[in-house]
């Protein structure tokens, strides 16, 4: 059985992720604060955000307006 958590961005209760995304501090955060389904709803708003706007994913610069945009979508962060 899949241990849950109370999802930050779709309140309610979810599926946990069985590892965090990245190996960080906000990956760890993401882990603890977001569900599947959520985790699932950011990797296609993702994927649109890459084809939208043409991001290079070797492009330091794409890399972070992506974590700005995911910070936004699942954490509800403002930008900087």
């Amino acid at each position: 059985m899949k241990e849950t958590i109370h999802c930050q961005k779709l309140n309610k209760i979810g599926n946990k992720l069985s590892s965090p995304p990245y190996a960080t501090d906000l990956g760890r955060q993401i882990q603890q604060t977001i569900c599947e389904e959520a985790w699932q709803q950011w990797q296609q708003y993702q994927t649109m955000l890459i084809n939208e706007y043409r991001l290079n994913l070797l492009d330091k610069t794409s890399h972070e307006f992506l974590e700005a945009e995911m910070k936004k979508f699942l954490l509800k962060i403002p930008a900087q």
